[in-house]
């Protein structure tokens, strides 16, 4: 795993050092919640990331220990990518941005799929152990 240099000695710069960027956050985010493991389906997100961004965090997501890239049995030449135990112990993050971000957004607008909405609101831990197992088995 390689580590940013580190600006200070705050643990919130250090993160955000390693994937505090906005991509970063989103690609992560596909991979959470939506379970996104090809080049191309993150490539196909609504906020229409350029593939060389793409590529690029990707690769820094991978040398951070966030996620890990593998071969795609159904195709040898392309791979996918998964969560690491350090990738998705950023998932209660990535939650609670989710719940900030809906609750700042104006009545109406569309937003993630109300049962994960739902699930979050009533009970986050068990929400969370949903992910886990979908991630991990």
């Amino acid at each position: 795993m390689t580590s940013p240099q580190r600006r200070s000695n705050c643990p919130l710069a250090f993160a955000l050092d390693l994937f505090g960027d906005r991509w970063s956050l989103l690609v992560l985010r596909d991979l959470v919640f939506a379970g996104k493991r090809r080049f191309s389906e993150f490539a196909a997100s609504p906020e229409g990331i350029a593939t060389n961004v793409l590529s690029d965090r990707l690769r820094r997501l991978e040398e951070a220990g966030l996620l890990r890239r593998e071969p795609d049995p159904e195709d040898g030449r392309k791979v996918l990518y998964s969560l690491t135990e350090t990738g998705f112990g950023l998932t209660p993050a990535l939650c609670e941005l989710v719940l900030w971000g809906l609750d700042q957004q104006p009545p109406g607008t569309p937003g993630p799929p109300a049962q994960l909405v739902e699930a979050l609101r009533k009970d986050r831990d068990g929400a969370i152990a949903a992910l886990r197992r979908k991630h991990f088995g």
